[in-house]
């Protein structure tokens, strides 16, 4: 009886108790703030990697082909020398389902060019891409076209237009530490940057 009084009284490994109460609050505090750490840097890896995807997407070949392509002095009848009209080209959007490219203009908008794709080129953008985020993957990259009013019908030296090139960043998944272990995952913030159209053949940049 006496020792069960003792025991009961006893304050020995109190502290010890009282560590294992704070221990899973102080890693949680710890394991946050790497977290937060961490969250933060990847989403300046990821707009990082959208200016580097633009930079390189506008001094290479365009991923619409068909875009690039096209004449618009001879198929479209718009006067050689003369800027191309918004009403002839707005915009065009480009994807890829991991394999291949795919180009789309939006509902409405003219699309006489056709919407052939480039695959090897958008390949090439998210290759570049990825040395700024290595897990970007291509489905998680959009490239729009949009009219800027700069470039020329009937232009001799490349593409008769010079469209405003927009990277987009999608979907890309962050892991933290504390959601590792039951497999959680939180999405970075999407991203963009754009950047006007230089050469847009790729004669270097290739």
């Amino acid at each position: 009886m006496i020792k069960l009084i003792r025991a009961l009284i006893c304050d020995e490994n109190a502290s010890a108790g009282e560590f294992a109460l704070v221990l899973p609050l102080a890693m949680l505090f710890f394991f946050g703030i790497i977290d937060s750490g961490r969250y933060l840097w990847e989403v300046n890896q990821a707009e990082k990697a959208t200016q580097k995807g633009a930079r390189f997407a506008v001094a290479t070949d365009m991923v619409p082909s068909g875009l690039a392509d096209y004449s618009f002095a001879i198929s479209s009848a718009i006067p050689q020398g003369t800027v191309v009209p918004k009403t002839a080209f707005s915009r065009i959007t480009c994807t890829s389902d991991g394999t291949t490219a795919t180009c789309a203009c939006p509902s409405g908008a003219p699309c006489a060019f056709g919407t052939a794709a480039n695959t090897a080129s958008f390949n090439r953008i998210v290759t570049r891409m990825q040395t700024m985020l290595g897990r970007i993957t291509r489905q998680n990259v959009v490239i729009d076209y949009t009219w800027s009013g700069l470039g020329f019908s009937g232009d001799p030296n490349g593409p008769d237009v010079s469209p405003m090139v927009t990277i987009r960043l999608n979907n890309v998944q962050f892991n933290p530490i504390l959601t590792t272990a039951f497999g959680g995952t939180v999405k970075l913030p999407g991203a963009s940057y754009s950047l006007t159209a230089e050469d847009s053949l790729g004669q270097v940049s290739n």
